[in-house]
């Protein structure tokens, strides 16, 4: 079968001319063309992500067409506007794949709004709130290797898909012949007909206003003279995230050159990812050179920010996830407190995976702090559930503990660029009270317990490693653990278990160990690997960093 597919494409005539050669060089190499030809990447609630390429297991131009005609064939069923908002970063191929998806919207009589310019996630979601769209479509592969692009499809509020739609828009991609079933226009042809629209700006000046309205004390980084080392990892965050800081009164930013401008090469680090220090390394060095209070890197799509927090004896430490979180929810709880801004039943959101020292921070404040399934669409879920009650002031701030980030209803998805602004802020105002985010920090776990939380990632590779995957959470489930490193397990949580958890199901189990500390298991929704989330508890760092390193040695096994 795939052999066939394989054979119809080598006949094609292909627009694409990167494709051609590609698909002569594998002829007669079995693997290679399995590899490409005997599945079609997935269409799920993060669309589609796969490495660049020839074949229905790869992204290109006919795999975006066939799952933009999919998405068409859905909206044409839901009323409303009929236009889909489009976005793209600096990936390759990015561009033609954003232009590409609003030719076929176009040819099937739906209208387009799309970014003159690449623009990130929220950007995204802001738009298709703003023009009160039926979809929205953001073509990125986050954080993945430069060979990687993905097509993540949004809802009209400006989530990522829910589950019905996309299983509704899959079954309609299934229908659609990947060379020849979309239906086609240039996009010249649809900006003529007046099909295709670029965002206007008015558009770009409410997201902007939206996010410097979130300013928890406001005036305040005028004054207090911080220095920052910024590095947008050759991605999407150098025009938001700078103009916001500057408007703001930050405007001491040095900026990675060699990370400065849009390369889908992201030839300065092969995993563009601000949670690894690889990626914030030149950042560091400069820091370090130049004395700044704070090194600050978003990641291509600028949806997640990352950051290196100064030490008092000049070092830098890369702050993770679960303390940023942790960080900005006492600073924005305190700080509105302080200025009389805090709403009545204040809520705030973080997924299932994120640390428990934010409950212990929440209830400090007197705020109600939510835990839901990991992906940022249900934190968006909670802010539409406030909505539709009357009550989207109440929620002040929702994180992940993969660097994602949010504090406003404006956008249903992490947002870097309001991460960044309220991160400067806070160190701003720190420096300002001569503390910093390390002092803070400290004091944060002097206060509530030192807190450890680490995520192990095992990676199964090939057309076998979904079921790999599969495999280990069905033997889990048959064969529940009992004691993981001779710790008890006093509690299993079958997220599959409705009932128990009161939320959606999901493929994750959690298993609680006597003396407090915690193990979750998940596999990635986007990528083949496993994830081991652990939770420590320790009376310093390296009592909670060696149960840690215990409970990961005992998991090992079941893992390999």
């Amino acid at each position: 079968m795939y052999q066939k597919e394989y054979e119809r494409w080598l006949a094609a005539d292909l627009e694409d001319c990167d494709l051609n050669p590609e698909l002569a060089k594998i002829e007669g190499n079995d693997d290679e063309i399995k590899d490409r030809f005997a599945v079609a990447l997935a269409f799920g609630t993060a669309g589609l992500r796969g490495v660049l390429g020839a074949g229905t297991n790869r992204m290109n131009i006919y795999v975006v067409r066939q799952a933009t005609q999919g998405l068409a064939n859905w909206v044409k069923t839901q009323g409303g506007n009929q236009t889909v908002a489009i976005s793209y970063d600096s990936r390759l191929k990015s561009d033609v794949f954003a232009k590409t998806a609003a030719g076929v919207l176009a040819a099937n009589g739906i209208h387009v709004r799309i970014y003159d310019t690449l623009m990130p996630v929220p950007a995204l979601s802001f738009a298709t709130r703003y023009y009160e769209c039926n979809a929205g479509i953001m073509v990125t592969a986050s954080h993945n290797p430069s060979k990687y692009n993905g097509y993540k499809a949004y809802g009209p509020d400006g989530c990522q898909m829910t589950d019905d739609a996309a299983a509704i828009v899959y079954a309609e991609i299934q229908k659609t012949d990947v060379l020849t079933g979309a239906k086609c226009m240039s996009f010249a042809e649809g900006v003529e007909c007046g099909m295709i629209k670029f965002v206007g700006d008015d558009c770009y000046k409410a997201f902007y206003e939206a996010i410097e309205a979130r300013q928890v004390r406001p005036g305040l980084a005028k004054t207090a003279g911080l220095k920052l080392v910024y590095s947008p990892l050759n991605g999407t965050g150098l025009v938001p995230v700078t103009k916001v800081l500057k408007d703001i009164g930050i405007t001491d930013i040095t900026i990675v050159p060699e990370q400065e401008y849009p390369n889908g090469y992201f030839t300065t680090c092969s995993y563009p990812n601000p949670e690894i220090y690889a990626a914030m390394e030149l950042g560091v060095n400069m820091a370090t050179e130049i004395g700044a209070d704070l090194m600050l890197a978003t990641d291509p799509d600028a949806d997640r920010v990352g950051i290196a927090m100064k030490c008092p004896d000049g070092s830098y430490e890369l702050v993770s996830g679960n303390e940023m979180g942790v960080l900005l929810l006492d600073y924005i709880c305190a700080g509105r407190i302080e200025k009389g801004t805090m709403p009545a039943n204040p809520v705030a959101v973080k997924s299932i995976v994120s640390t428990p020292l934010a409950d212990a921070v929440a209830k400090h404040y007197g705020v109600e702090l939510r835990s839901v399934l990991t992906g940022f669409k249900w934190i968006g879920d909670q802010i539409a559930g406030l909505e539709a009650d009357g009550e989207v002031d109440r929620f002040i701030f929702g994180f992940e503990e993969s660097y994602g980030y949010l504090a406003g209803p404006y956008v249903r998805d992490k947002d870097a660029v309001i991460a960044s602004m309220l991160i400067c802020e806070m160190a701003a105002y720190y420096r300002s009270i001569g503390s910093s985010i390390k002092q803070r920090l400290e004091e944060i776990y002097a206060e509530y317990g030192r807190y450890l939380n680490k995520v192990d990632s095992f990676e199964f590779p090939g057309l076998t490693g979904m079921d790999k995957m599969a495999g280990i959470m069905k033997g889990l489930r048959e064969e529940a653990p009992t004691e993981i490193a001779g710790y008890k397990v006093v509690k299993v949580t079958d997220y599959k278990d409705t009932e128990s958890t009161g939320l959606p199901a999901a493929n994750v189990l959690r298993y609680d160990l006597e003396g407090g500390a915690s193990v979750i298991v998940r596999p990635s929704g986007t990528e083949p690997k496993i994830k081991g989330y652990y939770t420590t508890l320790g009376k310093d760092l390296a009592e909670a960093q060696a149960q840690k390193d215990a409970l990961a040695e005992a998991l090992k096994p079941i893992f390999s």
